[in-house]
């Protein structure tokens, strides 16, 4: 009798957390039916086209998606460019050289920045740190590279302060305390015997961390990068205050532009009809954006692990 109360448990316990497994899926596939649903005024109207098509017109119902595309990516490049290596040299510290009366306040401290919410930093780049990178940093990185071979048109444009830079900035700063957090638990799963054999070898702290944490590591790494990634691609209230919103495309990473998320905050509440339509569509896009970028870290994964059965 007692065994079939136990069989019966692991059956019903067994279904029920299949049920939640499968509820992930259907939200899912409810969130892209809807958006499919909500937009498809637009989809017939522009078709593929709106992909490529820079214009944003509501009055004369003309739409196009690569403004925000273009702004979406840019900003999530810079905010991963800056927050990547920052967020890398703090978990070696917190690991490796950190003395360890400073390693719990540090990293507190790393944790509380993520705490803080989205709208705090926007507020915070636009009051303070605008004025002080238009007056202060802005035209003298400007006048540096002016003449220069193609980093003068990318640091090029009047020094408005807000722009696809300091979108990216601001991004940055909010997405280092996810990956410092990621790398900095999956640099402590390595086994000390890994460490300790470099060392005794005469190798570096930086041949250690290069050679030994990260190849041990690589999936934890790259799993934190990409979830700073999915933060930055779906930010919106710190981008919308510090882009621009500005529907062109930029001409310098200092230039006003706009992003996908920052579109939606600014026009969804007013819109109606096609301009719904279209903004939906753009909901989708970045949709699709977080689908693919996750497919491609999983497609990295699966070919550094094949390379390394490869080299054994």
């Amino acid at each position: 009798m007692k065994s079939n109360r136990n069989r019966f448990l692991d059956v019903l316990f067994k279904n029920v957390t299949r049920s939640f497994a499968f509820l992930v899926f259907i939200l899912l596939a409810g969130i892209m039916a809807s958006l499919i649903w909500g937009s498809r005024e637009s989809i017939s109207a522009h078709g593929i086209a709106f992909l490529w098509t820079n214009e944003w017109d509501p009055v004369n119902n003309h739409y196009g998606a690569l403004v925000p595309i273009v702004g979406t990516v840019l900003t999530s490049a810079i905010a991963l460019c800056i927050a990547v290596p920052i967020s890398f040299g703090i978990a070696m510290f917190l690991t490796e050289l950190s003395p360890t009366w400073l390693r719990r306040p540090l990293g507190t401290a790393i944790e509380m920045l993520a705490a803080i919410p989205s709208i705090i930093y926007g507020m915070w780049g636009l009051f303070v740190f605008v004025p002080l990178f238009q007056r202060y940093i802005q035209p003298n990185v400007i006048s540096f590279f002016e003449g220069v071979p193609v980093l003068g048109s990318i640091f090029a444009g009047p020094p408005f302060g807000i722009g696809v830079f300091t979108a990216g900035l601001i991004l940055s700063i909010m997405i280092m305390p996810f990956i410092t957090a990621v790398m900095r638990d999956v640099f402590e799963l390595v086994p000390p015997m890994l460490k300790e054999s470099a060392y005794g070898l005469g190798s570096t702290t930086w041949e250690v961390m290069w050679k030994v944490v990260l190849p041990f590591t690589k999936n934890g790494v790259i799993g934190g990068v990409m979830l700073g990634l999915g933060r930055a691609l779906g930010e919106t209230m710190a981008v919308t205050f510090v882009i621009g919103n500005a529907f062109n495309l930029p001409s310098s990473i200092f230039a006003p532009s706009n992003s996908i998320a920052s579109a939606l905050a600014n026009e969804f509440n007013e819109a109606g009809g096609m301009q719904k339509a279209a903004l939906l569509e753009l909901g989708l896009i970045l949709f699709l954006i977080t689908t693919l970028v996750l497919a491609v870290s999983k497609v990295l994964l699966a070919r550094l692990a094949r390379n390394e059965g490869t080299k054994s």
